[in-house]
């Protein structure tokens, strides 16, 4: 009994620097940063990040621009690689005592993307614990958007050949420019509700939706002439 009175207080010691710790890594300012890119040089976008919001918009001067916020703990790496995408990829120095204590203000978590209308070929985005919105725009290939624990929320998407969709614990809703004819439809969901069909095999371009613990709430909108 006189050995567990010794070692509860020693553990009681170290696990409180443990939180010490990682309450004081988070309290580092954060910087804004801003990436712009010409958007002849790049045909597709990947961002993959956690516990960051991702905001789509349309750039005012035809030039892709991403503004996000960084520190030494949590900082990301932003290039255009050689096959001309444009990448965004956590690259902070994070231990797992960073992660003990509160989260980053709102603004601090924020990633805001602005690209052109109809430029892109591909776009991908993926994030954890957060939301991901997008204004009306288009692609001529593909778009891809997954968020883990936050709403998946767009205007009306046009896309050449695919849209893929999946969000856990969030709610998918937006319009999809085409008409129900045009995709061929998967999905599937969990602990919500869906007003698309499980499964629809005829039309050119494909529409994959996966919810769980979410509604889907997903319309098809005329093409603007």
């Amino acid at each position: 009994m006189k050995m567990k009175k010794i070692i509860l207080p020693a553990l009681g010691l170290v696990l409180g620097s443990f939180v010490l710790a990682g309450c004081s890594g988070s309290d580092e300012p954060f910087e804004q940063k801003e990436y712009t890119a010409d958007a002849s040089q790049v045909d597709g976008i990947r961002i993959d990040v956690r516990d960051r919001e991702i905001e789509v918009s349309i750039s005012e001067d035809d030039q892709i621009h991403v503004t996000y916020f960084e520190n030494s703990k949590e900082a990301y790496e932003v290039a255009v690689s050689d096959e001309r995408v444009l990448t965004m990829e956590s690259a902070g120095g994070k231990d797992w005592t960073d992660y003990i204590g509160g989260k980053p203000s709102a603004e601090n978590r924020k990633i805001s993307l602005q690209i052109p209308d109809a430029d892109l070929s591909t776009l991908t985005l993926s994030t954890t614990n957060e939301d991901i919105s997008l204004s009306a725009l288009a692609v001529t290939d593909s778009i891809d958007i997954s968020s883990n624990g936050g709403d998946i929320a767009f205007g009306d998407l046009n896309v050449g050949s695919s849209l893929t969709l999946n969000a856990k614990n969030g709610d998918i809703s937006g319009t999809v420019v085409g008409s129900y004819d045009d995709f061929s439809i998967q999905t599937e969901i969990k602990k919500g509700e869906s007003n698309l069909p499980d499964k629809k095999d005829d039309g050119e371009k494909t529409l994959t939706v996966s919810g769980n613990n979410g509604d889907i709430d997903i319309e098809f909108v005329s093409e603007s002439l």
